[in-house]
């Protein structure tokens, strides 16, 4: 995870789940990287805690954990990007057409569903549904058929404003993909994109493909013709002695765009360059992303604070964004 890490958008979870029954794991599970991780001490703390949690949920550790980064839009029509903040998920087969589902921001909320490849999906938590009609795509598509136990956790909150369930999507299809893919090769990231545009049409294809596809220090160029070769390019603010910064403002919803206009407003005044909203996310209106001189870091943030603290306004929150590589295993 990259930058500052104020409370209301970044994710402090402790483990905890109930265990699950035994269930039939499927052929290899504990002879992937993903089982161990949870006891790794040089594993980054979120993807022990995912492994972790999987276990304490489902009783069995994972076979894969894999983690996606949160994209967002540039300015410019066609551009889009991955930030340095992930989404986390933990998969582990079954054989008996079970689908176990839990998660760290929704603890109250873990349910156990048949995998059902048509007909109406069976009534889940309303977080689940999404994951659920994920794994429904993949198993028609030959993985996880026999089901799958899996345990999805972000870095960050839907304060935040970037879009959650792109990331999420192609955390879970990754994982799931892996375990059912041949030892020493990679899940086909185009088949996946693929397969999540049907499943999920309602979705961000521009960030679905830049959680799949992103490089660090580099936007992707999205083209409007089917087929046509990806594109990178040069996007480090880093390298040219710049910073991006998410500003994500608080209060009642009615409030936000205008208390966020206001602040990209101050941000400008102050020495920002430049500021676009970043996508579709849980929240619009509620952030923006900021282009600003390194060196105008401190005042830019003072001014914006002076402003809201003069008005007794809630103060936005300021979350720094490197410019990441696509989603990938954690071993």
């Amino acid at each position: 995870m990259t930058g500052a890490e104020p409370a209301a958008l970044v994710v402090r979870s402790g483990a905890g789940g109930t265990t699950g029954a035994g269930s039939p794991p499927a052929p290899g599970t504990g002879d992937r990287a993903g089982g161990d991780l949870a006891r790794r001490a040089t594993a980054d703390p979120l993807y022990r805690l995912v492994a972790y949690a999987l276990e304490a949920a489902h009783g069995r550790p994972p076979a894969a954990v894999w983690s996606a980064p949160y994209a967002f839009h540039l300015g410019s029509p066609g551009l889009v990007a991955a930030a340095g903040w992930p989404t986390a998920a933990a998969a582990a087969p079954r054989t008996d057409g079970l689908v176990r589902l839990s998660s760290l921001g929704h603890p109250a909320d873990s349910c156990d569903l048949p995998l059902t490849l048509s007909g109406p999906p069976p009534a889940a938590p309303a977080w689940a549904v999404r994951p659920y009609a994920v794994l429904r795509a993949l198993a028609r598509a030959g993985y996880g058929l026999g089901g799958t136990d899996l345990h999805v956790q972000g870095s960050l909150t839907a304060a935040a404003g970037l879009a959650t369930a792109e990331p999420a999507d192609c955390a879970v299809a990754l994982a799931v993909a892996d375990v059912h893919t041949a030892a020493g090769e990679s899940p086909d990231r185009e088949r996946l994109a693929r397969l999540l545009a049907g499943a999920l049409p309602d979705g961000d294809d521009g960030l679905r493909r830049a959680v799949l596809f992103a490089r660090s220090g580099r936007a992707l160029l999205l083209s409007a013709r089917p087929g046509r070769r990806r594109r990178h390019v040069a996007f480090d603010p880093a390298a040219s002695g710049a910073r991006l910064v998410l500003v994500a403002v608080r209060g009642e919803a009615a409030d936000r765009p205008r208390e966020l206009a206001r602040a990209v407003a101050c941000a400008r005044r102050a020495g920002a360059l430049s500021a676009w909203p970043p996508g579709p996310g849980p929240e619009p209106g509620r952030s923006a992303l900021v282009l600003l001189p390194a060196s105008r870091t401190a005042a830019v943030r003072a001014a914006v604070a002076e402003d809201f603290r003069d008005r007794g306004r809630p103060v936005p929150r300021f979350l720094n964004i490197a410019v990441a590589g696509a989603a990938r295993r954690e071993e």
